[in-house]
Parts: structure tokens; C-alpha cells; sequence
């Protein structure tokens, strides 16, 4: 029973269509997970909701910072941009039973050795401790609170990390780390606005993944968020983010051997 691990798809459904005839894809047997951004910015969001949402058990999904957007803009988020492909999954028929779905995803998905989330993990946290701090959020999406949490989650405050954090900046916090980041310091402060390749580091950050002591490292971490990283592996990470929605690659790895598979976009 082989699992693929799929990039960012952002609506290019198409693409996905062809990377899971590319893989021989077979739902009665293969697993598929995906580091989240389903949606967004591609022309088909609403394809890919459906088709993913059809496989089931077979497909394992976290959210990712596109995702809680389109939550975000159901709950009544008012500052879209200009980018925003989202008008058809907000317009369609089975509008409700998709988002349902959705928030009912997780952050972090911890199976074997591996960590599957979509941005990154603060170096502090262990593998399960992130798990953990993750049911923390999936509990506020699906509460009775869900609404005014989508709408206090937008935010790059606070930018470090401490036990004592509560309310809407712990949640937030945790959003950031998982969802959103690329770059911090040694110790752990968020550096939220950079989005460029890693060389390109603020002054006094890394990349998440090249700080020393990492917690998680017991862990291979499969995430996707940075385009300007591309497809990337090295010691306990592997990265997706290929860039399909800008004319890059969509990319799937099977976990058992490590065999890679793209397709163009």
C-alpha cells in the first residue's frame, strides 16, 4: 500500500489529475497525503475540494494557509486580494458539506517517522508536541467558536513561542508556525514577512529546517508553502512546494522508496 506525498495543489486540478495518472494512482490501494493549499490562486479549486474530498480515507490532508483563508472568507473576512480564485467554491451548490470538510482537517498529521504539516515546526517542538498543539487548533475550527476564531486569525503577533500564551495569540501562534513560516531565529522568533529563497535569510534568521537542535528532528517533517524553496530533501525533510500555480511543477514522492514524480504546470 504505497503513500505519495503531493505538493502544493492551489487549484490546478488538472495537474493533479495528471500527476495521479502519472503515479498509477489506485484508490482501493494507494494513499495519497497532501501538505495542504488545496486551494486558491489556480483556476479549479473547487474540482480539486471535490476530488480529493471523493478519496476518502485513502487521502490524508492538513491545512494550509490558503485553506483557512477560504474558512476565513466564509466566516465573513472581509480583505481579499486580488489573487482570490475563490468565487466558485463560494457559489456552489454543495458550498457547505466542502467547507465542512475542510475545517474538519488537521495541522500536523503524525504517522511512522514522519510529520506531515505545511509550513514548518518551531525548533522547540517535538514532532508529538506539535501534533498536540495542533489538536488545539482542529478543536477551535470545529467548536462553537469557529467563527470569531477565523476572524481573529490574522496576524503576525506574537512572534515567539511561550507556554504561557493564550486565547486567540496562542491559537494564532500556532497557525503561524504551521501554516506560515519560513524563516526564524535560533531561538525561535517568527520572522513572518520573508518569503524569498533561503539564501535570502533575514539578517540573524535561518531557514526553519537549518536550525541546530532541532526537536523534531527524530522526525521526517513533508511539507510544502515555499515555492521559492522548490522541491527540496535533505536529512528529515521533504520539501513539495514546486511551484505548479506559477508555471512550475506539481511533485508527489512515494515515502516507501523515495521515487519522485512531477508533472509540468
Amino acid at each position: 500500500m504505497p503513500t505519495y506525498a503531493i505538493g502544493d495543489v492551489q487549484g490546478c486540478y488538472a495537474h493533479l489529475g495528471h500527476l495521479l495518472e502519472k503515479i498509477n494512482f489506485d484508490p482501493a490501494a494507494d494513499r495519497v497525503w497532501l501538505v495542504g493549499d488545496l486551494v486558491n490562486r489556480g483556476p479549479e479549486s473547487l474540482q480539486v475540494l471535490r476530488l480529493v474530498r471523493s478519496l476518502g480515507e485513502r487521502a490524508t490532508v492538513v491545512l494550509g494557509n490558503h485553506d483557512l483563508y477560504l474558512l476565513m472568507v466564509d466566516a465573513g473576512f472581509s480583505r481579499r486580494g486580488k489573487d482570490d480564485t475563490l468565487a466558485r467554491v463560494l457559489e456552489a451548490p454543495d458550498r457547505e458539506e466542502l467547507l465542512a470538510w475542510l475545517a474538519r482537517r488537521p495541522l500536523a498529521h503524525l504517522e511512522g517517522g514522519y510529520l506531515l504539516v505545511h509550513a514548518g515546526m518551531l525548533p522547540a517542538w517535538s514532532a508529538e508536541r506539535a501534533r498536540a498543539l495542533a489538536g488545539e487548533v482542529e478543536d477551535a475550527l470545529t467548536g462553537p467558536q469557529a467563527r470569531r476564531f477565523l476572524l481573529h486569525l490574522q496576524g503576525d503577533q506574537p512572534d515567539r513561542w511561550s507556554e504561557t500564551l493564550a486565547g486567540w495569540d496562542r491559537l494564532r501562534f500556532i497557525v503561524n508556525v504551521l501554516t506560515r513560516m519560513r524563516f526564524c531565529t535560533p531561538d525561535g522568533r517568527l520572522a513572518m514577512r520573508a518569503k524569498g529563497p533561503p539564501e535570502k535569510a533575514p539578517y540573524g534568521t535561518l531557514p526553519w529546517f537549518r536550525v541546530p537542535g532541532r526537536a523534531a528532528a527524530t522526525h521526517t517533517v513533508v511539507c510544502g508553502h515555499w515555492s521559492a524553496l522548490g522541491f527540496y530533501r535533505s536529512g528529515g525533510l521533504i520539501a513539495l512546494d514546486s511551484g505548479c500555480v506559477w508555471g512550475g511543477k506539481l511533485t508527489a514522492v512515494r515515502l516507501e522508496d523515495g521515487a519522485v514524480f512531477q508533472v509540468q504546470g
